[in-house]
């Protein structure tokens, strides 16, 4: 456990996307089988753990520290896991050795020795409110060694007769195997044992939220160093795979043959688009893309195939491998699936689904909601989202079809090494065989050049999205040529969105992010103005967290200080009357009517577009405009009744 945990704090302090990767590699290649596979997994999001939550890692430090203080240092700190490795005390049954020297800066600022730079004896009184400065991140020492705090862990302590701190295997191992009730002893134990970094790793581990700039895609790409691999052949063969991974080793090692997967219906990892941006359309020929209209639903992977007994079988993912298949029994019969009278699980104990179509086959697109044919927006596909038990009624009034945009298996082919424009025909073809009104084709958009596309995206109706046109997000191009390889690659499929809508919305309240950004206000929360019986007053139509720079977030956090006019625990109240407070130019995708908000409206995807430090804030905008948007765009759609 100790290795793993310095890996991650190094990880932490590391920005260089070329270190990380050889910080990764190393440490794959100097640990052994398994606690390198389940490290692999953390990285990757591959792991969870029944019962151990962030709930039952609070009771924890409830049970030995003061409330007022935890909370205080939460606040402060602004991450769940660091906070409770500082303040853990140490066990009144284990001996001390006295405190080693640690190096490094903290991660949240201020002097002292731990996790986060903040003593494990902080008072209340040292969590004073003050600009944080960053802290200069420790030297990079050589890749197998330590840096920072993590040589602590490795410092030798003598004098007690402590056992020693938990592999990582075992630490995952107990998490999937003991009890509710057995589960919080066993943490207790572990966190009296290990130090303050090793505390970190744990509760990292066990909430499952990293928060230190690893992506899955990274943590993949590292691995396959290893053994000097494409990281496209670990992203492929990736869902056939299992912590810890022993068979992915070996062969990344040379010491077994690449990993098959025996999966009837496996996963494809999903190729990503770029957001295009207008100077990239210089460098861009429009006779080597293909367009289509973006539709704003869910992307999904149908799925089939034949299993050991010859038995055809069907799975629907999610675009991150979720299978949602019964989520969705009302689109099986469509893809010509059949209920068999004794129902078969796979090794994962997923129910797995016979059908009668003649071949196997893997269908990119996307799911919506149609209702007389026409596509309905996404809040009313809502309704059928994150729904464990259908009902009859529910599957008739939000009628669920499946638009298709990409072919990467027929039979035994795998369509995915074949150019986009070829797979196009495939598609094509497969579709009209099928020929269900559940499942349709993604209808291509004709231009002959940029002029032509630009003047189609402004107008989809008049383009061909005829009635559909309200539920167009924007413009997709594939280049014609393109593979469907996994993840982002660059120049091969671009985004083109609609512009978005902005509105001057007044800053009202903020609170702390978490992460890299716990020690800024970066969470805000703003308002229009409207009339009640009171007069004039703001309302919240929204919350947003992204759209800023670096800059504009020390601006913001810096007002948010200055200008704080209550507390109600971590979220501050900022001033904002009609000539004193910050107005912010708010984008966002599109409106929807919602119960659960005093305004009645809920915005989607809304971000900070820019900040009008020139306008003052009686000249933002009000409850009415939204309310023309809203009859504008969505007159005819059902409440919001859940989140996305």
């Amino acid at each position: 456990m100790n290795r793993f945990a310095e890996l991650l704090d190094r990880l932490a302090y590391e920005p260089g996307r070329n270190n990380k990767l050889r910080l990764l590699t190393a440490y794959f290649r100097e640990t052994e089988d398994p606690d390198r596979g389940y490290a692999l997994a953390a990285l990757t999001d591959a792991l969870s753990f029944k019962h151990a939550k962030p709930g039952l890692i609070r009771d924890l430090i409830a049970d030995r520290t003061d409330p007022v203080l935890f909370a205080l240092s939460y606040d402060y700190v602004g991450d769940l896991s660091e906070t409770v490795a500082l303040m853990w005390p140490s066990s009144p049954l284990l001996p001390l050795s006295p405190p080693q020297p640690l190096g490094g800066g903290g991660r949240s600022g201020g002097e002292g020795s731990g996790v986060g730079g903040v003593s494990t004896h902080a008072t209340a009184s040292e969590f004073a409110e003050a600009p944080p400065t960053p802290d200069p991140s420790p030297p990079l020492a050589s890749l197998a060694g330590g840096g920072g705090k993590a040589r602590a862990s490795r410092v030798e302590k003598k004098g007690h007769n402590n056992p020693p701190p938990p592999t990582l295997a075992e630490v995952v191992t107990t998490l999937r195997t003991l009890g509710k009730t057995e589960l919080p002893k066993q943490l207790t134990r572990w966190l009296d044992e290990l130090d303050e970094t090793g505390r970190w790793a744990l509760l990292k581990l066990v909430t499952g939220a990293m928060r230190i700039g690893i992506s899955a895609r990274l943590a993949k790409t590292a691995a396959a160093a290893l053994g000097e691999k494409d990281p496209h052949d670990v992203e492929l063969m990736w869902p056939g795979l299992a912590p810890p991974y022993l068979d992915l080793f070996a062969w990344l090692e040379g010491r077994a043959e690449q990993p098959v997967n025996l999966d009837p219906t496996p996963f494809r990892p999903v190729m990503l688009a770029h957001a295009i941006e207008d100077a990239d359309f210089a460098n861009l020929d429009a006779c080597d893309f293909i367009a289509e209209w973006k539709w704003d639903g869910i992307r999904v992977q149908a799925v089939s195939g034949r299993d050991a007994d010859g038995q055809m079988q069907a799975r629907l993912y999610s675009r991150s491998g979720e299978d949602i298949t019964k989520s969705f029994p009302d689109l099986l019969p469509s893809l010509h699936l059949q209920e068999s009278s004794s129902l078969k699980h796979d090794v994962s104990r997923k129910p797995l689904h016979t059908f009668r179509h003649h071949a196997s086959f893997a269908i990119d697109g996307e799911l919506l909601v149609l209702r007389e044919g026409r596509v309905q927006p996404f809040n009313v596909l809502q309704q059928r989202l994150n729904r464990k038990v259908v009902s009859p009624k529910l599957a008739k009034e939000y009628p669920i079809h499946l638009r298709a945009y990409d072919l990467l298996g027929e039979g035994d082919d795998d369509l995915r090494t074949l150019p986009f424009a070829e797979r196009r025909q495939r598609l094509e073809a497969f579709v009209t065989r099928l020929d269900d009104p559940k499942v349709d084709l993604s209808p291509v958009i004709p231009f002959d050049s940029w002029d032509a596309l630009t003047a189609a995206r402004a107008d989809p109706a008049g383009a061909g999205a005829g009635e559909d046109a309200e539920a167009v997000e924007g413009v997709m191009l594939k280049r014609r040529d393109a593979l469907y390889l996994p993840g982002r690659p660059k120049g091969q499929w671009w985004k083109w969105k609609r512009d978005p809508h902005l509105i001057d919305a007044v800053l009202m309240y903020a609170q702390r992010g978490h992460g890299k950004r716990s020690s800024y206000y970066s969470d805000y929360t703003f308002g229009v103005w409207t009339t009640d019986d009171g007069g004039e007053q703001l309302v919240p139509v929204g919350k947003a967290y992204f759209g800023f720079t670096d800059e504009e977030l020390l601006q913001i956090d810096r007002f948010v200080r200055r200008n704080t006019t209550e507390k109600f625990g971590p979220v501050r109240h900022v001033v904002h009357a009609p000539d004193r407070g910050l107005v912010l130019e708010v984008a966002f995708e599109g409106l929807a009517r919602s119960p659960r908000h005093k305004s009645g409206v809920a915005m989607r995807f809304p971000r900070i577009n820019r900040l009008r430090w020139d306008k003052p804030p009686r000249e933002a905008d009000r409850l009415e405009t939204l309310e023309r948007m809203l009859k504008t765009e969505v007159s005819d759609q059902p409440p919001l009744v859940s989140g996305h």
